[in-house]
């Protein structure tokens, strides 16, 4: 337990919801609680779910394509999604946790000892063990080893750029183009998401995007190329985008979302972005040249080819953008 950043007595203003907590009290994301008027982080030090995967299940493709990296999370979580993957985890209070207490020097060892030189922070929503995350990326940086945080992007701006300063890659899930459907599906507004967006963007960390394909809720194409029209003004046209397939889990009893209907999606995407990718299906995820049309890295799952030593520019001159040594 630590005392909690960005809040000042009962209030915290860490991400938009600006909980006001009372006294023995937890705000909506379960980690933090009001002990004698002021806020403290139970999930510091509890990370869940150490395991490591390849950096393209985060997924990021142009961040050290090929390369493993050591995943964590915490219990907990700051939006309530009908159709969260990880709800046994996210709807769970750290509070009540039995893990061990591992402080931040602990993960960095763990990362030492299976010689991996990435962290991503992951599996449930990285801003609520902010403080945690802060820490470990801080003495992350002192042993040369890269950080990347896989986020729902609702945070507040201040602590977004504290967190900027530290983290080397965001993979933000921008789950709709639509402020009421954010607001049913995960009691979340758009506006600040694209705010996120925008700042880490503007920033030295590298972006990419996740959009989770839900069919009857964000397969519509015209709200699809009206967010990549977006992206493209608004960020660059440059930001590799990756939708999902969707399968049923927790509240939502949706049908698992055909490949018609992401081969649809994928098509109105490339008239805006260069780097479109499909996720949660045995289809092609090759990175390719937008200049000669190359494929210069090949992908089988998770499986990771990189053609002819790639290494971020294309045999026609073309530079592609990532971040590849």
């Amino acid at each position: 337990m630590k005392k909690a950043k960005y809040s000042k007595n009962n209030q915290c203003f860490l991400c938009p919801r600006r909980c006001i907590i009372l006294e023995g009290k937890r705000g909506f994301c379960n980690t933090r609680k009001n002990i004698g008027g002021n806020l403290y982080a139970l999930n510091y030090g509890k990370p869940i779910g150490l395991a490591i995967d390849p950096i393209e299940k985060k997924p990021l493709y142009h961040f050290f394509p090929g390369k493993n990296i050591l995943s964590f999370g915490t219990l907990g979580c700051n939006l309530d999604c009908l159709g969260c993957q990880n709800f046994d985890i996210s709807k769970g209070s750290p509070d009540e946790s039995e893990e061990d207490f591992f402080p931040p020097k602990k993960i960095i060892e763990i990362a030492k000892e299976n010689n991996i030189n990435m962290l991503a922070f992951t599996y449930t929503e990285p801003t609520i063990f902010f403080e945690y995350m802060i820490d470990v990326t801080k003495l992350a940086k002192k042993n040369n080893i890269n950080t990347v945080a896989v986020s729902n992007g609702y945070i507040e701006k201040k602590p977004l750029k504290e967190l900027i300063k530290h983290v080397d890659a965001f993979n933000i899930d921008l789950k709709f183009f639509d402020d009421k459907k954010y607001s049913k599906y995960s009691k979340a507004k758009l506006e600040p998401i694209l705010e996120t967006l925008k700042i880490i963007n503007n920033s030295d960390s590298w972006l990419e995007i996740t959009n989770l394909v839900i069919p009857n809720w964000n397969d519509d194409l015209e709200e699809v190329e009206r967010m990549c029209e977006w992206i493209k003004d608004n960020l660059s046209k440059d930001v590799p985008i990756h939708f999902s397939a969707y399968y049923p889990t927790h509240k939502m009893n949706e049908p698992p979302t055909p490949l018609k209907t992401l081969k649809d999606i994928e098509k109105i995407a490339r008239k805006h972005l260069d780097y479109v990718y499909l996720g949660n299906v045995k289809e092609d995820t090759n990175t390719i040249c937008p200049a000669c049309k190359k494929i210069l890295i090949e992908r089988d799952w998770y499986n990771t080819k990189l053609i002819d030593s790639f290494e971020e520019t294309c045999t026609c001159g073309k530079k592609i953008p990532g971040i590849w040594k």
